[in-house]
This record gives structure tokens, sequence and C-alpha cells, in this order.
């Protein structure tokens, strides 16, 4: 178990659709342990494989007292790994979003408010979760990193894209 660097925006392999993973082997054991590491090193909500250089379809997210999201409501401990993402309507939900791969940036993303994803975990085994708010939005912006995605190609107003000093953000009122 070890605390990777993120890699940062402007980083090409943040950009390269990942693979699929096709043994549950104690390499991915290694990698999930790894992500778990680094996402709690970093206060993180979220963390995708590519964003420490793993080209693979893995992501793991969590949500209980994070100082960074500290008005959210939990989200359990997952890895979801090959993940189906299916809207569940058309309602999209305007909210900030920031990411460790552009540390100190906040920005308002439109998504899908309420979400069906599916996968399996480490052991690989199948489950399927249905989801809104919070939690549906973590969903959506880990899996976009799979894609090679990063939350401010998703934004349709970069006024409201910045650096949370600029804009307001303070480590005990992040609910902006």
């Amino acid at each position: 178990m070890t605390v990777r660097q993120i890699l940062k925006m402007g980083n090409p392999g943040l950009l390269v659709p990942s693979q699929p993973v096709t043994d549950f082997d104690q390499e991915l054991q290694t990698l999930v342990d790894d992500l778990w590491d680094t996402m709690e090193a970093s206060d993180g909500a979220g963390l995708a494989a590519p964003q420490i250089g793993v080209n693979w379809r893995v992501v793991v997210f969590r949500v209980d007292a994070n100082p960074r999201y500290p008005e959210v409501p939990p989200v359990p401990p997952t890895v979801l790994i090959n993940p189906v993402i299916t809207p569940l309507g058309d309602e999209l939900e305007n909210g900030w979003e920031g990411c460790l791969s552009l540390p100190g940036l906040r920005g308002q993303v439109p998504r899908y408010r309420h979400i069906r994803y599916a996968g399996v975990d480490e052991h690989g085994t199948a489950f399927e979760r249905e989801v809104s708010g919070f939690h549906a939005r973590v969903v959506q912006h880990e899996c976009d990193h799979l894609d090679g995605v990063l939350y401010p190609m998703r934004m349709d107003d970069m006024r409201l894209f910045g650096f949370e000093s600029e804009l307001g953000f303070h480590p005990q009122d992040q609910s902006k």
C-alpha cells in the first residue's frame, strides 16, 4: 500500500480512455489499496486509476467525514471496476466540483441527478446501485476519468470555474 503521485491536468495520460480489467489478481488488489491510500492522503471523495497513471477502468470513492465536502451526505466505500452508468431520466443538476488532478480549482458542472451504475468489485463480484444527488455526481465524475474526460470539459459556463480561494471556498465551508 502506497500513496502515489496524482497526475495533474495537462498530463496526456489523463486524456486516454482506459482499458477494461480482465484479471482479478494481486496486481489489481495492490492498485485498489494504492487508490484508497492516495485518495485518503489527499482528502479526496474519489479517485480513478488513470489519475495515478494506471490505464485501467477502476475507481474508488467514499465520503464520510471529508474536510473538502463537510456538508454532503455519506457515500459508502466502493470499488467500481468496468463501470456502466445509465441515466434514470433527463434531469440535470448543476453542482460545484473539485478534482485532485486540478488542485485548488472548482467549477459548476451539470450532471445527471439520478443514475444507475453497475460493475464489479475487486473480487469480480457484480453489483448495481441506483443513486441520486452527490453520490451520483461522484460516480459520474470518477467514471469520466476512465474516458479521458476532466470536469472542465463538461462545464457550460467557464465564468463558474476558478480557484477555490477566489470563489470563496474555505475548508470549513465547501457547500458552494
